[in-house]
């Protein structure tokens, strides 16, 4: 693996109005996405990852069964299949963020990792399901209602350029799985998320970077930008950035545009980092078990 890598970011609106079609959502947002994914190519990205939940809106803002039909199989649905080509074409790593269906009921939201050469390498299912409102309109983030917890751990996928974890949104209030993560051999952790204005902006230049920090790895954060009608629960502010191991921002995205984010990743820093800040040999597991016992 050569020890530069660069990183495609993408933050996107969402361009159709929450009352029409799933089917008219998924087929705009694939659409944009795809022309996205090509650009941040063309421009040398290696690693490519979409925001939460990439092919519609925010639809956790209201309690609808409407938004069930978008959820897909994981990796046999159209959406991961189509993106699978589409990396194996380009030679790039996608990093899908879905709605995924299990069975004939059970959902869970989820990100694929395809390889450079198209070949499906596992996903990561969201550990952390939050159920907040936000404002006095009534909506939210209503995850409870759309998504179980994830059960597939904390997997770190070796890709052709490297060995890359995935939170998604809420997990970054967790640092438990962040350092899980570390331990499993992340040297970039990816978090697609939709968060928004008035609730947790003054949260996303602080958690991210301190889990870089504390766990010797590279964060890229990924926000979607606007306000998503007909809810209006707050601005989406974008913001998507990279962070390194000493908590630098290497690139950051503007706060309303579609764009796609570039940036270097650099393996040498993570050793140097480690080899300064010896974290995992001081750790003390043995004192931790208080940690995860179960409340009374």
């Amino acid at each position: 693996m050569a020890d530069i890598i660069r990183i495609g970011l993408i933050q996107a609106k969402n361009d159709v109005h929450g009352d029409e079609p799933v089917h008219l959502h998924k087929e705009k947002a694939i659409e944009k996405h795809e022309r996205m994914v090509r650009e941040a190519a063309a421009k040398g990205a290696q690693i490519i990852c979409l925001q939460e939940i990439f092919y519609g809106p925010y639809f956790c803002a209201e309690q609808q069964p409407k938004w069930y039909e978008s959820a897909e199989e994981v990796p046999n649905g159209p959406t991961v299949q189509l993106f699978s080509s589409l990396a194996r074409e380009l030679g790039t790593v996608l990093i899908l963020p879905v709605y995924e269906r299990v069975g004939i009921g059970t959902y869970y939201n989820t990100a694929a990792v395809i390889d450079a050469d198209g070949t499906y390498l596992g996903k990561y299912r969201k550990q952390h399901i939050p159920h907040v409102g936000v404002g006095s309109s009534g909506c939210g983030f209503w995850e409870k209602y759309y998504f179980k917890p994830g059960n597939l751990g904390y997997p770190v996928f070796e890709t052709a350029f490297a060995k890359v974890g995935v939170y998604i949104c809420y997990d970054r209030h967790f640092p438990e799985g962040a350092r899980l993560l570390g331990l499993n051999g992340a040297e970039i952790v990816f978090n697609p998320s939709a968060t928004v204005a008035g609730l947790s902006e003054y949260l996303w230049k602080l958690e991210q970077p301190a889990h870089a920090v504390a766990n010797g790895y590279y964060v890229a954060a990924i926000n979607r930008v606007g306000t998503e009608a007909p809810w209006n629960m707050g601005e989406f502010y974008g913001q998507s950035y990279l962070v390194d191991p000493r908590g630098q921002f290497v690139a950051m995205g503007s706060r309303d545009q579609d764009e796609v984010i570039l940036a270097e990743m650099d393996r040498n820093k993570i050793h140097e980092v480690r080899d300064t800040w010896q974290f995992y040999r001081d750790r003390r597991p043995e004192t931790y078990e208080d940690m995860v016992k179960l409340l009374p």
